[in-house]
């Protein structure tokens, strides 16, 4: 008996700080850096959008969040447009926290996108990220059971 050949169902992930998707034309030369490396899903970091929303960019649909008021911030998720059917579910928490989760062949793979706070902000700032962060991984792990 001869076996068919399997695909390989492997995806490759990858983040990014883009630091401005807010421009004209970013969308589509962003999804072109990500098709020349085969990537199929992509957090990017600092997209300093106005809104949330989906849309699509070559072989990609982009996911993105909204930023802070002075269009700083903000997180997106690049999906490529063969694994878009997977997606079960994309949050935007916060303009610095978002995550996607996909329905995986055996169980639902979740996928966290941050953009914590650098060294030098303050002390303040940076505690209430991870209390903050802690939270999600709360709220994502009790959605789980």
């Amino acid at each position: 008996m001869v076996r068919p050949k399997q695909r390989k169902r492997d995806m490759r992930f990858g983040t990014w700080k883009v630091r401005s998707l807010y421009r004209a034309g970013s969308f589509t030369a962003a999804a072109r850096e990500l098709a020349i490396y085969k990537l199929d899903l992509v957090g990017v970091q600092e997209v300093r959008l106005d809104r949330e929303g989906t849309v699509r960019a070559g072989n990609y649909n982009l996911f993105y969040g909204k930023g802070n008021e002075t269009h700083q911030f903000g997180t997106g998720i690049f999906v490529h447009h063969k694994i878009v059917p997977a997606v079960k579910r994309v949050e935007f928490v916060r303009d610095r926290v978002s995550y996607i989760v996909l329905r995986g062949r055996w169980c639902n793979i979740i996928v966290l996108n941050v953009h914590a706070p650098s060294e030098e902000k303050s002390n303040d700032l940076k505690d209430s990220f991870y209390e903050e962060l802690e939270q999600v991984f709360l709220i994502i792990f009790l959605s789980t059971i």
